[in-house]
């Protein structure tokens, strides 16, 4: 902590006292069932629902991650975060109406409902996965990277305090805990980013001074289809569909709007998530380019280290304090996120099909001690994220690549269709699983490729396209396996399409707040369009 003012230090001091304080009292509204400790009661209001997802998502790879890719090619990868607000209305709007009334806990349960049990086993273990490949570990990489720099600490260290800090209200105050803890963090994120970011600005010379600093294309996010890492066919056709995996079928996200009270207020709290996700952009990215302009370690190499660079060179005291706080608060959402996913995952999916009647107490007993078990399988696996990309955020998109297709194909074409069966979700599943399994081993040896090989083109096609034609592919073995064989039965169908869904009208919901949603969704559409004109 040599590095910090006393001034800095007391105010991550106050930022963890009040952390500590609504998890304390998240903790003492449990109520020692599983619908209270998972869910959070099922009672969470819009703003919190939002500020709850847009927290869980802004974890430590993005501090690091998008400052870092944005140090080294400029706005491009702020295409994932402005198509996020897209995909977020396609939750509120499409998804999210079916997942409240079926009433289940996850999403591999709802894929059950709709398909069968196979495929709810299929999604639970290759999300589990999922964590162990890109949120657990890339959250503990990252806050490695972050902790190190700014306190001195050990990488090993620093994982070590941040498990700890956040399994202890993780554990004792569940998904309540860690949506209220979420408000609070977002707050602090984006108050110390947007900070950074104006002082970054000043340093810098204004945008003017900026642009003069730094390569022309960088302010450019629309790039050539031949583009390494950003082809606009790639963003068109490849980035959605991470997206709608991301956002309307993995349990980390869709978590908070199932614990909202109701359809209205999930759907609100999605519209919210979907204008705070403008900001990462301009708070994240933008400051990874002003370190790259600044410093020249930054552009010798050091691109992941961007965000802290800028944080313990620039800043002055009081306010790396606050940055601090914030950089301290995205790391916790994202890992107390991971955590209560995985565990819900594990309890739900996993122990209550194995025991069948245990009792509430022994279930929410069963998710405190399943909190942290992913952890240290998170932390073998980072050793190995470097052979797939050594820029963080492209690692991760990358892998999501491999794993997100066939899922969002089911959840999507399974929403929209009725006659789509649960054996040609299997068929879709496996093959999205082989196909993308293979690539990222191929991606993790393509040094030892024959140059030229059919090999090397496999592990060497651009991730975001890879994601389209994998989606493509999958739709059509579901559809065509689903066609060849016999139609799912009614009840299992009923509600959860398009065509099978009972118009229920909500009451919680009158026509003037429903015309209201539909204006913000318009304008935040229009917002994300125009900055895209601005960017072009």
């Amino acid at each position: 902590m040599s590095n910090l003012h006393v001034v800095d230090i007391l105010v991550i001091l106050a930022y963890f006292v009040v952390l500590s304080g609504i998890a304390y009292w998240a903790a003492r509204r449990e109520k020692n069932v599983s619908s209270d400790y998972f869910l959070a009661g099922r009672d969470v209001g819009w703003l919190a629902v939002g500020a709850s997802l847009f927290a869980s998502n802004i974890g430590s790879e993005h501090l690091v991650g998008l400052a870092g890719t944005g140090a080294a090619s400029g706005l491009a990868v702020g295409h994932f975060e402005w198509l996020a607000s897209f995909i977020l209305l396609l939750l509120g709007w499409l998804f999210v109406p079916f997942y409240l009334r079926s009433g289940v806990y996850t999403m591999p349960e709802f894929l059950e409902r709709r398909y069968n049990p196979a495929s709810r086993a299929y999604f639970t273990w290759v999300s589990i996965v999922g964590y162990v490949l890109t949120k657990i570990s890339v959250t503990l990489f990252a806050g490695g990277v972050v902790m190190r720099a700014v306190t001195g600490f050990d990488f090993w260290t620093s994982a070590a305090i941040l498990i700890v800090v956040t399994g202890l209200y993780v554990i004792f105050g569940g998904l309540r805990a860690v949506i209220y803890t979420e408000v609070m963090q977002a707050v602090v994120l984006i108050l110390g980013s947007v900070t950074l970011m104006f002082i970054g600005l000043h340093a810098v010379g204004g945008w003017s001074g900026l642009e003069a600093r730094v390569p022309p294309d960088f302010f450019s996010m629309w790039k050539p289809s031949s583009h390494k890492d950003f082809p606009w066919t790639g963003i068109v056709f490849g980035a959605p569909i991470l997206g709608i995996w991301y956002w309307c079928t993995d349990q980390h996200i869709v978590q908070r709007v199932l614990a909202a009270k109701n359809i209205p207020e999930a759907r609100r709290g999605t519209i919210f998530a979907g204008f705070l996700k403008i900001l990462p952009v301009f708070i994240f990215v933008l400051p990874g380019i002003i370190a790259a302009a600044l410093y020249q370690d930054v552009r010798g190499g050091q691109a992941d280290s961007a965000y802290p660079i800028l944080v313990t060179r620039l800043l002055p005291i009081g306010f790396k304090g606050l940055v601090l706080a914030g950089m301290l608060a995205a790391l916790m959402s994202s890992l107390a996120s991971a955590f209560n996913s995985c565990s819900t995952l594990l309890t739900w999916d996993v122990y209550r099909k194995w025991r069948p009647n245990a009792t509430e107490a022994r279930l929410v007993a069963v998710g405190r001690i399943t909190t942290v078990i992913l952890v240290f399988l998170g932390l073998a696996w980072i050793p190995f994220m470097k052979y797939v990309s050594p820029q963080l955020y492209i690692y991760l998109q990358s892998v999501q690549a491999y794993i997100a297709p066939p899922i969002a194909a089911c959840f999507l074409l399974g929403i929209l269709s009725p006659r789509l069966n649960g054996r040609g979700s299997l068929a879709a599943l496996w093959t999205g699983f082989v196909l993308g399994f293979a690539r990222l081993v191929l991606e993790l040896s393509k040094a030892k490729l024959t140059a030229g090989s059919m090999w090397a083109w496999y592990a060497g096609i651009n991730f975001l396209h890879f994601a389209a034609l994998l989606f493509l592919l999958c739709s059509v073995i579901l559809i065509v396996v689903s066609v060849l064989t016999p139609p799912p039965a009614a009840d299992r169908v009923a509600d959860l399409t398009l065509r099978t869904a009972t118009p229920l009208p909500d009451t919680a919901d009158s026509p003037k707040e429903r015309r209201i949603a539909v204006i913000f969704s318009i304008v935040l559409a229009a917002t994300i369009g125009a900055l895209w004109i601005v960017f072009r």
